[in-house]
This record gives C-alpha cells, structure tokens and sequence, in this order.
C-alpha cells in the first residue's frame, strides 16, 4: 500500500538521517524505522539491501487479547465483508445487465 508522508514524517526521517551523519544528533538504530548495518553484515546477506533483512518491525503491543479470540473476531468480520462483497457483486451484474451488459 502507497503511504503519503506527512510533514512530521519528513521532519523525522530528516532528523534521523542528520543524526546518523553525526550533524547535531546522537543516533540510534530504531526497530521498525532505521538502521545502520556495518558491511560485513550487508556483505553476509550477499549485498542485498531489502529493509526488512536489517531493520526488522515494531514490537506490538500486547494488548491482553488471546490470539484464538482476536482470530474469532477477525474472521467473524471477514465473512461478514465477504458476504456483502457477493451481494455488491450481484447488484452490480444485475444493473450492468439492464444496460445490455453482461459478465
């Protein structure tokens, strides 16, 4: 998904890379935003630069919620979206149909 950067963001991403630079700022790698990966380390993952390999994600967290009850709730949710995806599909065959159109 496209994400649009919003001034914070730009102001964050501009700090960092200034405090990497060691321009006013004392840098720390960030989990899920930056790092600053030594060569050897980007020469064991044979010079691949995907973000992911070195910077890795946020930690969640743990809002006391079981998984088995988060997975009930969310695939509850997704057969309702399912279920009204058929039905907006059926409607729109049916007025694509009054119009000479069919699929």
């Amino acid at each position: 998904a496209l994400r649009e950067l919003t001034p914070d963001d730009i102001q964050k991403i501009s700090d960092t890379y200034h405090s990497w630079r060691n321009e006013g700022g004392n840098y720390q790698d960030q989990q899920g935003f930056c790092k600053s990966a030594k060569i050897d380390e980007i020469i064991k993952h044979d010079y691949i630069l995907t973000p992911g390999r070195y910077v890795g994600i946020e930690d969640e967290e743990d809002d006391g919620i079981p998984f088995e009850d988060k997975m009930a709730e969310l695939t509850a949710k997704l057969s309702e979206q399912f279920s009204k995806s058929n039905q907006l599909e059926e409607e729109i065959k049916k007025n694509l149909k009054s119009i000479g159109f069919e699929i």
